[in-house]
C-alpha cells in the first residue's frame, strides 16, 4: 500500500511539473509516515517540505500542487489535505485495509517475507563461550539475540549458516584444567594452596569428583604438566557438552561447532601469520610479533605473539576469521558482549589487511543482564562461581518466556531480567501477554468449529464489514509487520519484533472486549473469524522468529 501511494505522489509530481504548476524537473525520495494523532490521517508525507530547495517555491504551494494533480479515481483514497507547513495527509476508505486481510491469509507463514538475501550466504556466530564454566544469563542474551538474528535473515531470503567457536585453546582453559587438577589433588588429600586466579566454582569440584568417580585418577595425577593437560580436556569437554544440551533446551542449534584448536592442529594460525609477515603487516619488535593494525584504522598495533612464544587470542581469531571467507560467506556476523567493542577495530583491520572489505564484517554488541528477583538485584560474580546459570534460568522460567524477555529491549541497552515477572501469568508479563492472544484466538476458532462454522477463506463480501475503528486499527496493525521485518533485517534489530507483537496484542485486547466474533450474523461472522486468524497468523509467525512458542491454550 505504501508502495502504491508513493507511486501516486510521485505520478501527482510529475503532471504538476508537465502542467507548468511545479517549475523543476527532478524530485526526491517520497517518505510515508504513520502520524501519532490518528486525526491527522493514515499516513503523510513531507514530500513537498523536502522539495522546496528544489522547486524554489514554498512547501505549501508544492503540497496543493501535488494534491491538485493526483490521480482522483482512487476510490481507496477517502481524503487528502495540506497541513501545518506543508504536509500531505492522507485518509484512506476502510476498504483499501481489507487487501491486507487477504495477503495475510494468502501468504500463511511467509506473510512478511522479503527476499532481500537473494540467496546470498552470511555466517553468524554467536555465544562462542569459553568452556571454562557453565552458561549464564548474559549468554543466554546473546544467544537468544544471534539466533533470532539468524531466523529473521533465513526468513528474508539469506543463506545463513550458525556457527559456534569454541575457544578451546589458550590461557584460559590452562587456568581451567589447573582448577580441576588441584581440586582433584585436595580430594586425594592434598593440602596445596588454591590459587585465587584459579576458577573458584562449585562446578569445579563436581568435575574433580566425576574424575575421581570415573577412576581416570591415574591420568589426572600424572606429573603436573600431563596432569593439568589431561583435566584441561575433560573439564573442556564436559562443559562444552553442557553447553550444548543447555543451548539446546532454549532452542539454539548450531549448524557447526568450531574448535580454536582445530585451527593450530591444521596449521592455519601458522600459515596465516606466515603470510601476513610476508607482506609486511606482521613485524618483529622487542622479542614479540605484531600486527600492524594501526595501519588499518586501529588505534595502536597488537600483538599476535608474546615474547614467550605464545600466541595470542588475537592471533588465532585472525586465522579463524580468514577461514570464514575462505568457505565463503558474503558476509560474517559476529555477536560479541558490549566489553568487547574495543576489539572490533583490531578485527576490521585484520580482515581488511588479508584482502576482504570491512563492509563485510559486522558486529552486533549485546549489553549486560541484570538479574533480579521481584525487583531485588541477584549479586552475581563470574570468577568466583557465584552466577545464575542459563540452565536454572531454564528450569525457573522456561525458553519462551526467557528467550522473549531477553529480546524485549535492544541489545545494546543494559537489560532488567526479573524472574519473577518472568513467571507471572498475567498482562503484566509482556510474553504472556501476546501468547494469551494466540490462545484466546485458537479457543475462539475452536467454538466456531463447534458451531459448524469452518469458513475462514478471504472474500470481498465478508472484509466489506469490517468498518468498526478496532478493526480497521487491527488491519493497519498486520500491514505493517512487512515493513518491522525489513528493518529487523537491515538493522539487525530482533527487539522490533517484541515491541510489534504486544502493540497488535494491546489492539486485539481492545477489539476482543469490544465486539464478539461470533454472532448470528453469518457474514459478520465469517468477516471477524478471517481477521482474528489473520492477527492469529502475524503473531505466531513473529513469534517463530524469536524461538518463541505459540500455545493453542494456555
Amino acid at each position: 500500500m505504501k508502495d502504491t501511494l508513493k507511486a501516486l505522489i510521485l505520478s501527482a509530481a510529475q503532471k504538476a511539473h508537465d502542467a507548468g504548476a511545479l517549475p523543476n524537473n527532478g524530485f526526491p525520495e517520497v517518505i510515508l509516515e504513520t502520524p501519532k494523532v490518528q486525526a491527522h490521517g493514515d499516513f503523510s508525507t513531507n514530500f513537498a517540505l523536502i522539495s522546496a530547495s528544489i522547486q524554489k517555491l514554498s512547501p505549501k504551494r508544492i503540497a496543493q500542487a501535488v494534491v491538485d494533480h493526483l490521480d482522483n479515481t482512487q476510490q481507496w483514497i477517502e481524503k487528502v489535505e495540506v497541513a501545518g507547513p506543508g504536509f500531505i495527509n492522507f485518509h484512506l476508505h476502510p476498504s483499501a485495509w481489507h487487501r491486507v486481510l487477504e495477503a495475510v491469509l494468502t501468504q500463511g507463514r511467509r506473510y512478511g517475507a522479503l527476499n532481500l538475501g537473494k540467496g546470498t550466504r552470511i555466517q553468524v556466530e554467536y555465544v562462542s563461550s569459553n568452556p571454562t564454566g557453565p552458561l549464564h544469563v548474559g549468554h543466554g542474551r546473546g544467544a537468544a539475540v544471534g539466533d533470532s538474528v539468524a531466523n529473521i535473515l533465513a526468513f528474508c531470503g539469506y543463506d545463513v549458516q550458525r556457527e559456534y567457536y569454541v575457544n578451546d585453546s589458550g590461557r584460559q582453559i590452562e587456568t581451567l584444567g589447573r582448577s580441576v587438577y588441584l581440586r582433584l589433588k585436595a580430594l586425594s588429600g592434598s593440602k596445596d594452596p588454591f590459587p585465587p586466579e584459579c576458577y573458584q566454582g562449585e562446578y569445579i569440584r563436581h568435575l574433580a569428583r566425576e574424575i575421581l568417580d570415573a577412576k581416570e585418577t591415574l591420568p589426572a595425577m600424572a606429573p603436573e604438566e600431563a596432569g593439568v593437560a589431561f583435566c584441561a580436556r575433560y573439564a573442556a569437554k564436559k562443559i562444552t557438552e553442557g553447553m550444548r544440551k543447555d543451548l539446546e533446551r532454549f532452542g539454539v542449534i548450531f549448524d557447526r561447532w568450531y574448535s580454536e584448536q582445530s585451527l593450530y592442529d591444521a596449521g592455519k594460525v601458522e600459515r596465516t601469520l606466515s603470510e601476513l609477515t610476508d607482506k609486511g603487516v606482521v613485524y618483529e619488535k622487542d622479542g614479540a610479533w605484531w600486527f600492524r593494525t594501526s595501519a588499518y584504522g586501529d588505534e595502536k598495533d597488537r600483538v599476535v605473539i608474546r615474547k614467550d612464544g605464545q600466541p595470542t587470542y588475537f592471533a588465532s581469531d585472525i586465522a579463524y576469521h580468514r577461514d570464514k571467507y575462505e568457505r565463503g560467506f558474503e558476509t560474517v556476523i559476529d555477536v560479541w558482549g558490549a566489553d568487547h567493542h574495543g576489539y572490533i577495530p583490531r578485527m576490521e583491520a585484520a580482515v581488511e589487511a588479508m584482502g576482504w572489505s570491512k563492509a563485510r564484517f559486522k558486529v552486533i554488541l549485546v549489553q549486560l543482564v541484570n538479574l533480579l528477583r521481584g525487583g531485588v538485584p541477584v549479586a552475581m560474580s563470574t570468577r568466583a562461581g557465584e552466577f545464575v546459570t542459563l540452565g536454572e534460568v531454564l528450569d525457573e522460567v522456561g525458553k519462551d518466556a526467557a528467550r522473549f524477555l531477553f529480546l524485549a529491549r535492544h541489545h545494546e541497552s543494559p537489560l532488567d531480567f526479573d524472574l519473577e515477572l518472568a513467571k507471572t501469568q498475567s498482562n503484566e508479563n509482556p510474553v504472556y501477554y501476546v501468547q494469551y492472544v494466540h490462545a484466546r484466538i485458537s479457543s475462539i476458532l475452536k467454538k466456531g468449529q463447534e458451531r459448524g462454522i469452518t469458513e475462514a477463506a478471504y472474500s470481498e463480501e465478508a472484509a466489506s464489514r469490517l468498518t468498526a475503528p478496532e478493526e480497521v486499527q487491527l488491519l493497519k496493525a498486520l500491514s505493517g509487520y512487512p515493513e518491522v521485518i525489513h528493518m529487523c533485517a537491515v538493522h539487525m534489530e530482533p527487539h522490533r519484533i517484541p515491541f510489534y507483537l504486544m502493540d497488535l496484542a494491546a489492539f486485539f485486547h481492545a477489539y476482543y472486549n469490544k465486539h464478539r466474533v461470533l454472532s448470528d450474523d453469518p457474514v459478520l461472522t465469517h468477516a471477524r473469524i478471517c481477521l482474528v486468524l489473520a492477527v492469529k497468523e502475524v503473531i505466531r509467525n513473529g513469534l517463530s522468529l524469536l524461538g518463541v512458542s505459540a500455545p493453542e491454550k494456555m
